[in-house]
């Protein structure tokens, strides 16, 4: 294993349950309980360092997390990386970026705002997640990668590499990266989420990117009462709706 691949073990992967008879899988970024450590912010069209500098700012100072990592997509977006130190059911992930968005780019257009790990719109809704970076964007010839902070404003125009990363430098960028411990997360999520009520739109809003709605107490509610959506889901949608009820809310 290279280090690279230790490191992003160590903050996003999650490993597949191994099967008895079955050939072993891959490691990814959701696991077979639809659980999740990576949290992925992407903002494109066009990719805007200033935007979304405040944002990987902003939860370092204003809810005291770790930075998450910078990324770009090898296509049109700058990517911030949020690694949990516990798994989280996809549903709560979804609400903590949903809040995160309403919080710090309630003013940016939501069709330039991607949010993973996602529902798709396929009926049984399907988990997606975001490609692990660092990869090939094929069929070009660029790549994305992790980016220094210092570095980041430089990919303005281009948020791609021409030419494949340094695997040790990418591994040196995740090795000063930590993950958020769940307390913490609980306590930002709280946070977000009292500052996403006092402006969340009315009811019927149009959702966002992914069939996300920007408000994040109406898409639970969708998932929870979607006899579509596995009931796993539906019921970890449930048990992240209850601070809202029991709030009055």
């Amino acid at each position: 294993m290279t280090r690279l691949t230790s490191e992003l073990h160590r903050l996003y992967l999650m490993d597949a349950p191994a099967r008895q008879g079955a050939e072993p899988q891959a490691p990814s970024l959701c696991d077979a309980q639809g659980r999740v450590r990576a949290l992925v912010l992407g903002l494109a069209r066009p990719a805007d360092w200033r935007v979304v500098s405040a944002v990987w700012q902003g939860v370092q100072t204003d809810l005291g997390l770790p930075a998450p990592a910078i990324a770009v997509s090898g296509t049109d977006a700058y990517q911030l990386w949020f690694s949990l130190a516990e798994p989280l059911p996809v549903a709560q992930a979804i609400e903590f970026l949903t809040a995160l968005r309403a919080h710090y780019l309630r003013d940016i257009s939501p069709e330039r705002i991607t949010l993973m790990p996602s529902f798709s719109a396929q009926t049984p809704p399907q988990i997606q997640h975001a490609p692990l970076v660092p990869a090939e964007q094929l069929p070009t010839d660029q790549w994305s990668a992790f980016v220094a902070p210092d570095l980041a404003p430089v990919f303005a125009q281009t948020p791609w590499l021409d030419i494949p990363p340094n695997v040790e430098g990418q591994a040196d960028l995740l090795a000063g990266l930590s993950s958020i411990p769940m307390d913490d997360f609980k306590h930002a999520a709280v946070r977000l989420a009292a500052s996403a009520a006092s402006v969340a739109p009315a009811a019927g809003t149009a959702p966002g990117p992914s069939g996300v709605s920007a408000d994040p107490r109406g898409f639970l509610l969708g998932v929870m009462n979607n006899d579509a959506v596995a009931l796993s889901l539906r019921i970890e949608a449930a048990k992240a709706l209850l601070p809202y009820f029991e709030g009055g809310l």
